[in-house]
């Protein structure tokens, strides 16, 4: 037996010499000169599109905090698995230069038969005159009888802003008011031009309506009736009113499940505001519906630190990791995820679009090398490159904190164009790993562009559905200034500050990525990658 074993070891050790010095066996850790697909897992914290360590982020309901000039973020906090009955506590983090510092728990969950059982989305407000902060919130009850409220508007107080107290006898119900018991939720205050506070809340009366009451000591409230009467069928979850130059804004996210976006109106007036629903009118205040983002961007709300107004919501996670997971008709996408931030932008019609926060940008501040791997097709292998026809350019591995940025011109408008993220090739050929996955830049007219998803590859379902943005003009110079922002697996798009694309993609990191001409003939330039 011992000389078998002698024997066996002696062939193993041949094999492993003889194999040594060939070219075609590459160490599977050489990162920098392979090309081959690998699996790749998040980190368990982000931050820059922040997850906490343990569970994920909810409703983001962002504040301003003037006595600290902080802008301070609270969010739902989604275990998974959460307590029966009783989960979405409060927790909250400070917000600063592109970086999160973890508050903790602000408002803990009620008992298992209190009102706030498990907690939904509110506000918080600093009442200068009783030198105290509110914050407004959804209760919760855990299986409600007939008789009792499914959700009723609560809130706590605190003069520091850290320790907070409930009110124990203040509860704000639907069915008081003819709305219902147990859609009445999401409580968002807001100060007009008078000082006057307004409470909006999304519930229903046979028709989905936002209900207003006004105070003026933030304790008591006036029904004041529907601010806004949602439109057809949809109902307006998170609402968020404020004002920005002369315009008043309301953000929105609607719950309807072929939509499940974040949108907006706006008006000269709070008046003109309300009035963009009325009658089904739908006056929309841009070309695209008010979209502001994807399906990949939810239960967005804003806050201004007197310089910049920014919008968070979550992107959601995908289940099973899976990348074509991006809900249906039959599936909506899971709820919660890591938080993402956007920069609004308020264009000389008052239209709003989203588009990169400095702060980020300036955190991706590592130069990575960018080196041409291979090339397929009528391509050229130096900058500036040029592709034509179906073909495509493939780069090294990225990191798991990426900035993306080239400059890409169409020959005409019809050309369609793509960058492709987690691609490779097999271990043993120069041939495409069986799926990747394709933001298209796809032309929908000669004047019109669109953000589409796409799973390529032998054997791939091609269009992912539901994951598109909104169509966006094209630039009249057919030129095309793309940035790419991604943390571990969320991945963020904006195009010339006029689109902005938020998606859920596993599998980026140590991955290589590629630059794709689909149809016609597109000419890239200042292609970088910058990461930390």
């Amino acid at each position: 037996m011992k000389h078998a074993f002698s024997i066996l070891l002696f062939a193993v050790l041949f094999v492993m010499v003889g194999c040594k010095d060939k070219s075609e066996v590459v160490s599977p850790k050489d990162w920098e000169n392979t090309t081959y697909l690998t699996s790749s897992a998040d980190e368990q914290m982000s931050e820059t599109y922040y997850k906490p360590y343990c569970g994920f982020v909810g409703d983001v309901m962002p504040f301003y905090d003037v006595n600290t000039q902080a802008i301070r973020l609270f969010y739902l906090q989604e275990y998974r698995p959460n307590p029966t009955g009783t989960y979405h506590p409060i927790w909250g983090v400070r917000y600063a230069d592109g970086t999160y510092e973890n508050e903790g728990e602000i408002i803990p969950c009620g008992g298992l038969m209190e009102q706030d059982a498990a907690i939904g989305t509110g506000s918080c407000i600093w009442c200068k005159e009783q030198s105290k902060y509110y914050f407004f919130y959804t209760g919760n009850k855990y299986f409600p009888t007939a008789e009792e409220n499914g959700q009723a508007v609560q809130y706590a107080t605190s003069t520091d802003g850290k320790n907070w107290s409930k009110n124990s006898v203040f509860v704000l119900r639907g069915n008081d008011y003819g709305y219902s018991n147990n859609d009445f939720r999401d409580p968002f205050v807001f100060q007009d031009d008078d000082n006057l506070y307004h409470m909006i809340v999304s519930t229903t009366t046979g028709k989905g309506t936002l209900a207003e009451f006004t105070s003026t000591d933030l304790q008591s409230w006036t029904h004041k009736g529907a601010f806004m009467t949602m439109m057809w069928d949809r109902f307006y979850e998170c609402p968020d009113v404020f004002k920005m130059g002369d315009w008043w804004y309301l953000v929105y996210s609607e719950q309807h499940i072929a939509i499940r976006r974040v949108q907006y109106f706006k008006g000269r007036t709070l008046s003109e505001l309300k009035a963009c629903t009325a009658n089904d009118a739908g006056k929309w205040p841009d070309d695209h519906e008010g979209f502001l983002d994807s399906r990949g961007f939810y239960a967005g709300k804003t806050v201004s630190d007197g310089q910049n107004r920014y919008i968070w919501g979550w992107c959601p996670t995908r289940k099973g990791n899976n990348n074509t997971a991006t809900g249906s008709d039959k599936e909506e996408p899971e709820w919660g995820g890591a938080m993402v931030m956007h920069r609004i932008i308020q264009h000389e019609d008052g239209s709003l679009t989203l588009g990169k926060v400095p702060a980020i940008d300036a955190k991706y501040n590592k130069v990575a090398p960018v080196k041409v791997m291979r090339v397929q097709g009528e391509a050229t292998d130096a900058e500036p490159f040029t592709l034509t026809g179906t073909s495509n350019i493939l780069f090294n591995r990225l990191g798991n904190h990426n900035h993306l940025h080239m400059v890409v011109t169409t020959a005409t408008e019809q050309d369609n164009f793509g960058i492709s993220l987690c691609r490779g090739t097999s271990m043993v050929s120069a041939a495409d790993s069986s799926v990747y996955y394709t933001i298209v830049v796809n032309p929908e007219s000669a004047s019109q562009r669109k953000i589409y998803f796409e799973q390529r590859g032998e054997g791939s379902i091609g269009q992912v559905g539901y994951i598109e943005s909104y169509a966006f003009p094209r630039p009249a110079d057919n030129t095309y200034t793309i940035d790419i922002y991604t943390d571990n697996s969320v991945c963020v798009t904006y195009i010339n500050d006029n689109v902005c694309w938020t998606n859920r993609i596993y599998g980026i990191q140590k991955n290589c990525w590629s630059l794709d001409c689909i149809a016609g003939s597109i000419t890239v330039t200042d292609v970088s990658v910058t990461q930390y």
